[in-house]
């Protein structure tokens, strides 16, 4: 069966980010000239995803407008480019349009409210109503993912010869592996490992492989019972890993390396990176701010840098 729909997770505090997340969700932070959620739908779409699903919370709202039409502001730039007769001016107007009504109608979208953030888990069992019986995917907002072939793509391309649930991996070094889920495995196809475990956070020294798991999942159906009987795992929360864990158990699952790089732009130094490498990927921007970062100089910024010598030669 195709896989048509994917769950956007949002519905977190993003307290690693206040005061900016205090009124507005973490995956609405502009990464260059684009919100981070919207690099990830867009991931979605180009795989193939006709329909988002996000789960949101109190106070996130703007999710929903970012990915509605806006009459309003369609119409101001409407009005500003009939009365303009600058050519430039108006090539930027009607980009500026073009971007706005692709944001609207890049897919389908429905929203349901996580009053209670209680886990990742918890997130995906309320959407089990809206994916019906069908496979669907996960994609998680934090996780943005530059690659020439989208990884959801990648997954979706590897799931429809397994036929599985499937997750994405990633090989992390070694002193970094302790803050991810890791998993045991066995390469069975190309950058495909059919699963015989996984471990949450292990201790350094203690992880089975370097391949953790990160913001990309194909789950089945088979997932919404176990996750509505699974016990409150660490936090008091309803871990999808432990559904997982207990889905393992009964079927097979797989993990695909994907190709590409990742960015963690849920953590405020994988935002900055992040932030850094699009903006070099910019076409109007990558110039300018490439020679920026080239004679950038980190004492001068610090203002520990002595001021330079005046010169002592008289004016002529």
């Amino acid at each position: 069966m195709k896989i048509r729909k994917a769950v956007f997770p949002a519905a977190g505090l993003g307290t690693r980010f206040l005061p900016a997340t205090k009124a507005q969700p973490k995956v609405m932070l502009p990464l260059v000239d684009k919100p981070i959620i919207q690099y990830v739908v867009e991931e979605a779409k180009n795989s193939g995803i006709e329909q988002a699903i996000f789960v949101t919370g109190r106070g996130q709202r703007a999710i929903e407008d970012h990915f509605d039409t806006s009459f309003e502001l369609e119409h101001v730039l409407k009005k500003k480019l009939k009365d303009t007769s600058d050519k430039e001016k108006m090539q930027e107007l009607e980009a500026m349009l073009q971007a706005t009504r692709e944001i609207s109608n890049m897919v389908s979208a429905a929203y349901v409210r996580q009053r209670e953030a209680k886990g990742l888990g918890h997130a995906i069992l309320a959407v089990r109503e809206l994916i019906g019986d069908e496979p669907f995917a996960v994609l998680l907002g934090d996780d943005v993912i530059y690659s020439q072939v989208p990884c959801l793509k990648q997954m979706i391309n590897a799931y429809s010869r397994y036929k599985c649930p499937m997750i994405a991996l990633e090989r992390i070094p070694g002193e970094q592996i302790s803050r991810f889920g890791v998993i045991r495995g066995q390469l069975v196809d190309d950058r495909l490992y059919k699963l015989s475990g996984m471990v949450e956070k292990p201790k350094p020294g203690e992880a089975p492989s370097d391949l953790a798991i990160i913001g990309r999942y194909i789950l089945t159906p088979e997932i919404f019972e176990i996750l509505e009987n699974l016990p409150p795992g660490r936090g008091g929360e309803i871990q999808l890993t432990d559904g997982l864990m207990e889905l393992l158990q009964r079927q097979v699952i797989y993990g695909y390396e994907f190709e590409g790089r990742r960015y963690d732009a849920g953590d405020k130094l994988g935002f900055l990176i992040a932030t850094v490498e699009y903006g070099l990927r910019n076409r109007e921007l990558r110039d300018e701010f490439y020679n920026y970062l080239r004679h950038l100089d980190i004492d001068t910024i610090n203002g520990t840098k002595p001021p330079r010598k005046a010169n002592k030669e008289p004016h002529k």
